[in-house]
């Protein structure tokens, strides 16, 4: 492989909304300690590239999309982030570019955790941090589905007020004649009618929507699919 000399130090930083981004206070304080970073190690001004408003979720952002493009291209001898995080939050993309760095000799870098790719040691605890990451992640979806799992059950308020029912104070209490439609909403499922013979069948009911005007299929669906409706019908 190729390697061009000269190659730069890139500094990667990301802000996850719309409001960070247009305050850019977080862009800032990213920036500046990993331009300190970068200093202190002799490395040289970095340079940014930014991806605001952009979920680290996964890779499909437009500046982390470059800045591969020019790492596999040997145009980038290291990549700094302040965090892991900034960076991607799952286990999978960030082994994938783990890997990627590697085979193209570029190193990470997370000034927070103390960690460089560069070394074997580093590419270990990497990987390690970001499967424990990805652990907490999960374990705290777990523990939300549970207490909404619970709330749900005991008919508590967790959200909007589902068709079918009605508010009073912390708890959810039937609309007879809404349970009664989704009764047959379920009925007219089971046998196969459409979505929008269902939304005909509420309208000429007299009844409307949470949200809307009208009963459209895209409306009748998640009724129809809801958790809340499925244990009410079981």
């Amino acid at each position: 492989m190729q390697i061009a000399q000269n190659r730069k130090t890139v500094a990667y930083v990301r802000v996850s909304t719309e409001d960070q981004a247009r305050e850019g206070v977080s862009l800032d304080a990213q920036e500046a300690r990993i331009a300190a970073y970068c200093a202190a190690m002799g490395w040289g001004v970095p340079e940014v590239i930014c991806d605001a408003a952009e979920s680290a979720k996964s890779l499909q952002r437009p500046e982390i999309a470059k800045a591969i493009a020019d790492l596999c291209a040997g145009g980038i001898e290291r990549v700094v982030v302040l965090k892991l995080d900034r960076l991607t939050r799952s286990v999978r993309d960030l082994a994938d570019l783990i890997d990627l760095f590697a085979k193209h000799e570029v190193a990470l870098v997370s000034v927070g955790e103390t960690l460089d790719t560069s070394t074997a040691a580093g590419r270990m605890v990497m990987n390690m941090l970001g499967v424990v990451a990805q652990w907490e992640r999960e374990a705290i979806a777990e523990r939300t589905s549970t207490a909404l799992g619970y709330k749900r059950q005991r008919r508590q308020v967790y959200g909007h007020v589902p068709f079918g029912w009605r508010r009073e104070g912390n708890k959810l209490v039937e609309v007879p004649v809404e349970q009664d439609a989704l009764t047959e909403m379920g009925r007219m499922d089971a046998k196969g009618a459409t979505l929008r013979s269902i939304g005909e069948m509420l309208e000429t009911r007299g009844l409307r929507p949470r949200r809307g005007e009208r009963w459209a299929p895209a409306t009748v669906r998640p009724m129809l699919r809801s958790r809340i409706a499925q244990e009410a019908a079981a």
